[in-house]
């Protein structure tokens, strides 16, 4: 085996995972920042957990050219990521407030982010993590504002 054979073999892998778990480890920051009930390592691990799903369909050989396959374990990582999301969201003592909707969102977007990284969809990545990050900080603001202006509590 040549150097270049066992650097694609071994590197190419390496990198998904490795953007996968700092992907996630960068809305985890922020979620952990902000005193949310997940933090770096829950992200970081779901992104991982994704990416490896998905890479595992492609790198056994199991899905050849035939795409359906990563397509269905895309689905179960999205049908699965659903529960941990909904482990978060909680209601309020009198049942109308609900907390930690966001918090289960960016779960389920950074589920998404992990599968890009399994897919080696590189060109995705960037532009998604800055896109989260700046939904979650900056749309944190507008909530508060709004809330302030409103009158409303704020439940973010």
């Amino acid at each position: 085996m040549g150097v270049e054979v066992i650097m694609d073999g071994v590197f190419e892998p390496a990198l998904r995972i490795a953007s996968s778990m700092v992907a996630g480890g960068i809305v985890g920051l922020n979620r952990d920042l902000h005193g949310k009930p997940t933090g770096v390592r829950a992200y970081a691990l779901v992104a991982v957990g994704a990416a490896l799903f998905v890479m595992s369909s492609t790198d056994l050989g199991i899905s050849g050219s035939d795409g359906n396959i990563v397509s269905r374990v895309i689905q179960g990582v999205v049908g699965g990521i659903g529960f941990l999301g909904a482990g978060v969201i909680l209601r309020g003592d009198d049942g109308r407030r609900i907390f930690h909707v966001a918090t289960a969102a960016s779960i389920w977007v950074t589920a998404a982010l992990g599968v890009a990284c399994g897919l080696g969809a590189w060109r995705l990545l960037a532009p998604s993590v800055v896109a989260i990050v700046l939904i979650l900080v900056v749309g944190a603001k507008i909530d508060h504002a709004l809330h302030g202006k409103l009158g409303k509590d704020d439940d973010q």
